[in-house]
């Protein structure tokens, strides 16, 4: 067997761009909780932000991000961008389209979705939407899964 524990590994080097492009919703909760400097970008088309949204995020669909995001998102600050869930490469699209205007930008794993499922602040036009974590996808009763 290969050694893969090298910084030369295929492997390390796959792992590790994912984890420099990607995030999910427990480390950006904990982010926006500590105050960490970054635009949390809420790419879907208005129809599913006025359903419900990870509060704290900004709406900028995806289709308006190469017109609105330098007037909007000053150039150095980080992007976390999310859509609906992993079914769904929205937030794909919408990384793609800031990273071709020179940000620094990740997507935000599991989308909406997730971010709903493990129990994180979700609002509409109307205020706060309280929904019940779900097991099968966080712990009940913990902050995080600590993995």
């Amino acid at each position: 067997m290969t050694d893969t524990t090298t910084s030369t590994s295929p492997a390390v080097a796959h792992f590790a761009a994912k984890l420099r492009f990607e995030t999910d919703p427990s480390d950006v909760h904990a982010d926006l909780e500590a105050g960490a400097r970054f635009a949390f970008i809420d790419s879907r088309a208005e129809v599913a932000w006025a359903q419900g949204r990870a509060r704290g995020a900004v709406h900028l669909p995806t289709r308006e991000i190469a017109a609105r995001a330098a007037n909007e998102i000053p150039a150095d600050m980080p992007v976390v961008v999310y859509c609906w869930g992993p079914g769904c490469n929205g937030a794909t699209r919408a990384a793609l389209e800031f990273a071709k205007l020179g940000y620094e930008v990740r997507e935000m794993i599991g989308g909406f979705e997730y971010w709903a499922r493990e129990g994180y602040p979700t609002e509409n036009d109307e205020g706060a939407i309280v929904r019940p974590v779900d097991p099968l996808t966080a712990p009940l009763g913990a902050i995080s899964c600590a993995c």
